[in-house]
C-alpha cells in the first residue's frame, strides 16, 4: 500500500507531500499505481524547482519513498497553490481509482 500525506497550509498552499509503500499493484517497474504515484510528485517537484518564489526540496531516499517541502514567498503563492491543486487532483483520482493500493490524506496546518 502506497500511504499519501499532502499538508496544506490555512490558506491551501501545498507545504509538503511524502508517499511510502509499495503498491503491490503488480511487478516492480510495470506497476501503474506506483508510476502515477511517482510521476506526479516527481513532476511536481520538477516544476517547482525553478520557480521564482519558490522554493522547494525533495528526493527519493530509497525505493518506495517520495518527498517534497516547499516555501513560498508573495510571488509564488499562486503558483504554488495551483500546483498543489494539481498535484492532489491526480493523487485523490489515484487513490479512488485503486483503493486497495493507495491511499491519501491530506491535513492543514
Amino acid at each position: 500500500m502506497i500511504e499519501i500525506e499532502a499538508v496544506l497550509d490555512s490558506d491551501g498552499v501545498l507545504r509538503a507531500c511524502k508517499a511510502a509503500g509499495h503498491s503491490a499493484a503488480g511487478k516492480a517497474g510495470t506497476d501503474i499505481v506506483c508510476a502515477a504515484v511517482s510521476v506526479l510528485l516527481r513532476t511536481a517537484l520538477g516544476t517547482l524547482s525553478d520557480r521564482k518564489g519558490i522554493t522547494v526540496q525533495g528526493g527519493a531516499p530509497e525505493r518506495g519513498q517520495l518527498w517534497l517541502k516547499a516555501d513560498y514567498e508573495a510571488e509564488g503563492k499562486d503558483f504554488l497553490y495551483a500546483c498543489g491543486v494539481f498535484l492532489i487532483d491526480g493523487l485523490k483520482s489515484v487513490a479512488k481509482e485503486y483503493p486497495e493500493n493507495c491511499t491519501l490524506t491530506v491535513k492543514e496546518n
